[in-house]
């Protein structure tokens, strides 16, 4: 748990607050995202978490204790801290990167060794890439390294500022789903700085807004986007935010018929190498699996087939989600959406009511085109277009 009470930060001599009477908590396996425009403190607050500031005014706790309480060396030791630029050390090995903190706090090199392959395969890297350096992965490769470097000690708490600006868009979508499927296992305590929203709304399991080094609303994303609380936050949340109309007995929203795409299907007795070459073939990074008769099994990713695929003799069923959600053709849309987000998955299988067969599957790229028309229809022209 960490619970800032009342905390300010100071300037002087211009007296400027940059943050003014703060105060929140995140629970213990919690992702809190700090937004807010340029200068509203959320960095600040950051920093002081870990000490490298102290609050002018009121008292940050960690798990009940004053933080000012604790050797700032020591502290910062049993805090995992992720930045923008990464800030790998290139005279060191990306295995003496990830194990410098274990290192510093006196684990032996076997121990240390240990930690460095356990952590480079938690995101899908090849273990001799350990004996690389820095300048020889790519920059997506590299904030891999970042960021599981900060979980070599086990640390209760995760500090990461921005960690994901610098990168284009696809590597940054695939790291924030690494980090979701890092903290599904891991479970820390994340306190994690952007200014981007539909980062902060993708990945948060609350929200904090900041203007002016004060708080300006806390809450789930679903919460906020629904309910925001002023003009600013409104504002802020901008094309994120879909127009709702409250008529229970109507939506604007279409059928799934009209919407969802032919299926991807494969049967899940097939192995693993012919799943690949299936995917590779469609362009696609999963599969829904059928049995022998046509019926919905599951649904099998690149991301479990690429860790087990050394294995011989394994079908797709072997690495298959069994409990994947799917949804019917009588759903209403807004209940796959709700899938959707609640699972965090990219895509839902729609199957025949009766027997479970596959006719198609809705995807983000359906949900996408679906509100790009409704924003045309609903104003002429998309609210980003200016």
């Amino acid at each position: 748990m960490i619970q800032f009470k009342n905390v300010v930060k100071e300037y002087q001599p211009a007296r400027f607050k940059a943050v003014d009477d703060v105060s929140f908590s995140v629970a213990p396996g919690e992702l809190m995202v700090l937004i807010g425009p340029s200068g509203s403190g959320k960095t600040t607050c950051l920093k002081m978490i870990n000490r490298l500031i102290d609050p002018t005014e009121g008292t940050i706790l960690m798990d009940g204790k004053d933080i000012a309480s604790y050797d700032p060396v020591e502290l910062r030791r049993h805090i995992g801290y992720v930045v923008q630029h990464i800030g790998l050390m290139p005279h060191m090995t990306i295995g003496e990167n990830i194990a410098l903190v274990p290192k510093l706090s006196g684990w032996d090199a076997k121990k240390r060794k240990e930690i460095a392959r356990e952590l480079i395969a938690l995101v899908d890297l090849p273990e001799d890439y350990l004996e690389r350096y820095p300048s020889q992965l790519s920059g997506g490769q590299q904030q891999r390294i970042g960021v599981i470097r900060a979980l070599a000690a086990d640390p209760p708490v995760i500090l990461m500022d921005e960690p994901f600006s610098a990168l284009d868009p696809v590597t940054r979508e695939q790291l924030q789903e690494e980090l979701l499927r890092i903290q599904t296992q891991m479970k820390k305590s994340i306190v994690f700085v952007t200014h981007n929203m539909p980062e902060a709304v993708h990945i948060a399991d609350r929200i904090c807004i900041l203007r002016a080094g004060k708080i300006e609303q806390i809450g789930t994303p679903d919460h906020i986007l629904r309910n925001p609380a002023n003009d600013f936050i409104a504002q802020f949340m901008g094309e994120q935010k879909m127009n709702v109309k409250n008529d229970t007995q109507h939506t604007d929203l279409p059928a799934i018929s009209e919407i969802m795409l032919p299926p991807i299907v494969e049967y899940a007795h097939r192995g693993l190498a012919e799943g690949i070459a299936r995917m590779r073939s469609r362009n696609v990074d999963s599969l829904i699996l059928v049995d022998k008769g046509a019926k919905f099994v599951g649904v099998a990713r690149v991301r479990e087939m690429r860790l087990r695929y050394p294995e011989e003799n394994l079908t797709l069923m072997d690495v298959a989600i069994t409990n994947y959600p799917s949804a019917t053709l009588n759903d209403p849309l807004d209940s796959v959406i709700a899938k959707m987000h609640q699972a965090k998955v990219p895509m839902i299988p729609i199957l025949n009511e009766k027997d479970r067969r596959v006719l198609g599957a809705v995807t983000r790229a359906c949900l996408v085109e679906v509100m790009h028309r409704q924003l045309q229809d609903e104003g002429g022209q998309e609210p980003w277009s200016n």
